[in-house]
Formats: structure tokens, C-alpha cells, sequence
């Protein structure tokens, strides 16, 4: 019995051991296993670095063919483990740069946005300067029409005022004619009662002298 009691005990031992064993080989390759699964369900990073993804996935199932007291297993362990480390880098790495490209297309969008806003805003600039411009030649053209009219009327001032001027000119040229004429006819009938004071001696103011001037007039009439 109590032979039999210690082969049983030995037994349960070696089967508890082996178990042991098999339970260290699974918890290595449920561990790199997850961690893989992890990498591959992610949203951001599962869709990269398939193929680093499927090295890593054959080497656990290397590393699983051997037991752990194996030196095989240690070696495809290790190997397993760079590997995930590598999928989940170069995933992280493609990641990257996938952002860095659509981070580059969206400022090639922004900058191209900002030359069209430049170009309209040149454009603007010189559809606003042209109406300047515009408005200065016509302001221009409206001064130059109003510096004509300007000329054309001091000419005709000028015209109008030299006309005036002969105009008084000749009048005043009458004007001196008639002095003249007046002073000359003065002068002529002051010679006549000259002429008739000094006749026969007889003064210029009796009846005599008055009735032959009364008498010439009304033969003239």
C-alpha cells in the first residue's frame, strides 16, 4: 500500500510538472498572441505592416512547437518577440507617415488656397486700380473739355472786350468831333457878332441890326 501510495504521489507529481510546463509555454503564447491581436484589431494601426504582422504571427507558431525547457523554444521566443515589436513599429512608422502625407496634402491645399485667395485679391486690386484708373482719364478728359470752354469763353471775352473797346474808341472819336464841331460853330458865330457889331458902326444890339436877321430867317423858311 504504501508503495503504491508513492508510485501514485511520483505520478502526480511528474503529471502537475508537465502541466506546469504546458501552462508557461501557453501563457507565452497567448501573451505575443494578444498583443499581435491587439496590434491587428486597432482602428489606426491594424491596417499596416501586414507583413511584419505575419512574420511575427510564424514565428509564435515556430515557438510553440517546442517545449519551453526546449533551447529551440528560447531562440523562436526571442525571435517572436522582436518581431511583434517590429510589426507594432513599423505600423506606428506607417502610421506616421500616412499623417505626415495627408498633414503635406492638406498644407499644398492650404497654400494653394491662400495663392487663389492672393490671385483674387490681385485681381481685385487691379480691377479697383483700372476703375481709378478710369475715373482720373475721365476727370482728366471733363477738366481739359472745361479748360477748352474756359478758353473758348476768355477768347470771346476778350473778343467782346476789344469790340467795346473800338466801339469807345469811336464813340469818343464822335465825341471829339462834335467838341470840335461845336467849338468851331462857337468860334464862327462869335466871328459873325464880331462882324455885324463892328458894320456901320451901329451896335450889334438896335433894331436895325435886329430886323434884317429876322428878315433873312423868314426867307429862308
Amino acid at each position: 500500500m504504501k508503495r503504491s501510495t508513492l508510485l501514485l504521489s511520483a505520478l502526480v507529481l511528474a503529471v502537475s510538472a508537465g502541466s506546469a510546463m504546458a501552462a508557461t509555454d501557453d501563457l507565452d503564447v497567448r501573451r505575443l498572441n494578444s498583443s499581435l491581436d491587439q496590434l491587428s484589431s486597432d482602428p489606426s494601426l491594424g491596417g499596416y505592416a501586414q507583413a511584419e504582422q505575419a512574420r511575427a504571427r510564424e514565428a509564435i507558431n515556430q515557438m510553440a512547437q517546442f517545449k519551453p525547457k526546449d533551447k529551440e523554444h528560447a531562440h523562436y521566443r526571442y525571435i517572436a518577440e522582436r518581431r511583434v515589436d517590429i510589426a507594432k513599429a513599423m505600423a506606428q512608422y506607417q502610421d506616421a507617415q500616412n499623417k505626415s502625407a495627408q498633414l503635406d496634402r492638406e498644407h499644398d491645399a492650404i497654400l494653394l488656397e491662400a495663392s487663389r485667395l492672393d490671385a483674387e485679391m490681385a485681381r481685385r486690386q487691379l480691377e479697383q486700380q483700372r476703375m481709378q484708373n478710369q475715373m482720373i482719364q475721365e476727370e482728366a478728359a471733363r477738366l481739359q473739355q472745361q479748360g477748352v470752354e474756359y478758353s473758348q469763353a476768355l477768347e470771346q471775352a476778350k473778343a467782346e472786350g476789344e469790340k467795346a473797346r473800338q466801339v469807345a474808341a469811336a464813340q469818343a472819336k464822335v465825341a471829339n468831333a462834335a467838341k470840335k464841331q461845336a467849338a468851331l460853330a462857337e468860334a464862327a458865330a462869335r466871328a459873325m457878332r464880331d462882324i455885324n457889331s463892328s458894320d456901320g458902326g451901329a451896335p450889334a444890339s438896335t433894331p436895325a441890326t435886329g430886323t434884317p436877321k429876322k428878315s433873312k430867317k423868314g426867307g429862308g423858311n
